[in-house]
């Protein structure tokens, strides 16, 4: 109805517009102001809350102090690794995630003491990479409009440090990988935020460029020439920030107390081969917990690549307990997994816990906060933000987990850098898990028969994790 109509019928029915609790645009009339203010009570509680929260951090307030007993840190099942990366102030994290897992198989396979495969040498060619794909994209959609949905987000995406196990599985099956002495960090990979705004800036350029040359008339293969060139301008600047990744390097092996054993030429895909030397396309599941979608169906995400010539990343969408089951049989034989969760929820980052009950935000606030995964999905309340290494698990008497332990690339913390989540945490904000098809169910192996539904690059669980 609209507003005139409405005063209209309402002065027809001598009544007001206040009757109805609200002005005829929705706003807060006068009358409701009242009726809200009235319902607080301004308790002493209340002023006693208001001066606390005033002069201190909510989280501080909140913390629930019988969580805080019995932290225990025992594990019955635990994947035993050396050393903790540091991904400092980038959104590297599943690249860190990815190669952990692959390091903890290289030094338990050698015998090898700290060692790192080079994050900077995989994050080089993973920014070429996205680069082509952003710019192959808009040839792609060339002749739609500038408001479609698909070119308005390959422009509000051309690059980003984040990604998923699609990169992992993109990126070193195509490149290889070196170790961390032969392509060593430097500033711009251990804080990427302005080369990645100078290249994204770069590519949203090139972008309209490729636009604007199909609007005048310019072929797909003339397109396709441009967009070379304009690698050949990334290329320079990833150089500049990153190094230039070695085609070739001779690298010594040495055991864990740091005695030489092998001493060899290799080529960053030899290299691969002999250290991890796996399919990771077709030998890796990625699991997801999603009960906003139906349980038991294959999905994959349109774009969901690292490389153009990638294959877009699917997954097989499961119970919490149907995950739970791959994942202590993973651990059990010594095997880490690529692991992504909603990391910033109901962590104590002094202790390294993540735990649902250690903030109680109710008894502050004085009101419930009740919705469940299902409905934190729907309202992109929850969603998957950080990748981790799944490494341990605590059961009890009768195989029940208790609690769950990650590896975790944010340097020396608690725990040693890394992080324990309570079991009831895992069923909440646990969102992906990557595991070897040797430890797959009969069901999951039915479900990967199926016909992926494809969903859109948009979609919300699809956001990067950093």
């Amino acid at each position: 109805m609209k507003r005139n109509n409405l005063w209209i019928t309402a002065l027809a029915l001598g009544i007001t517009l206040s009757a109805f609790g609200q002005q005829a645009d929705g706003g807060i009339s006068p009358e409701m102001l009242q009726q809200i203010k009235q319902s607080y009570k301004g308790t002493p509680t209340d002023k006693a809350i208001h001066n606390a929260i005033s002069n201190n951090d909510i989280n501080k307030l909140a913390v629930n102090a019988e969580s805080k007993n019995n932290f225990d840190t025992y594990f019955s099942n635990k994947v035993d690794s050396k050393g903790i990366t540091n991904q400092k102030s980038s959104g590297r994290c599943w690249l860190f995630t990815g190669l952990n897992v692959f390091r903890a198989q290289a030094i338990a396979k050698y015998n090898m003491g700290d060692f790192q495969f080079s994050q900077n040498y995989s994050f080089f060619w993973d920014q070429l990479e996205k680069a082509n794909l952003f710019l192959q994209g808009i040839i792609d959609t060339r002749e739609k409009p500038m408001d479609d949905k698909m070119v308005e987000w390959l422009f509000k995406n051309p690059l980003s440090d984040g990604g998923q196990f699609t990169g992992i599985s993109d990126i070193l099956g195509k490149y290889g990988v070196v170790p961390s002495d032969v392509m060593v960090e430097t500033n711009s990979s251990e804080s990427t935020g302005r080369m990645a705004n100078l290249i994204s800036l770069k590519l949203k350029e090139f972008g309209l460029q490729l636009r604007d040359q199909s609007a005048k008339g310019t072929k797909v293969a003339a397109l396709e020439k441009s967009k070379t060139e304009m690698l050949g301008t990334i290329y320079r600047m990833l150089v500049l920030n990153l190094g230039e990744p070695p085609a070739k390097f001779t690298w010594t092996r040495k055991d864990a107390q740091g005695n030489p054993v092998e001493t060899k030429e290799y080529t960053p895909k030899s290299f691969f081969d002999e250290y991890i030397g796996k399919d990771l396309t077709n030998n890796y599941v990625m699991l997801m917990n999603d009960p906003s979608r139906e349980y038991y169906k294959l999905y994959e995400i349109d774009f969901d690549r690292h490389r153009y010539d990638g294959k877009n990343w699917t997954y097989v969408n499961l119970p919490i307990e149907d995950i739970k089951e791959m994942a202590i049989a993973s651990i059990k034989d010594s095997t880490m997994m690529y692991f992504s969760c909603d990391v910033g929820k109901f962590f104590d980052r002094e202790r390294g816990l993540l735990d649902v009950n250690y903030y109680d935000y109710s008894s502050l606030m004085g009101t419930t906060f009740g919705m469940d995964k299902k409905q934190r999905i729907q309202t992109f309340a929850s969603g998957s933000s950080h990748a981790m290494t799944l490494m341990a698990v605590d059961l009890d008497a009768n195989g029940t987990p208790k609690k769950w332990m990650v590896e975790n690339s944010w340097g020396p913390g608690a725990n040693n850098g890394h992080l324990i989540m309570t079991d009831e945490w895992f069923n909440e904000y646990m969102f992906r898990l990557v595991v070897d098809k040797k430890y797959i169910t009969d069901k999951v192996k039915d479900v990967l028969k199926q016909t992926p539904t494809r969903l859109p690059a948009w979609d919300p669980m699809f956001t990067d994790e950093y």
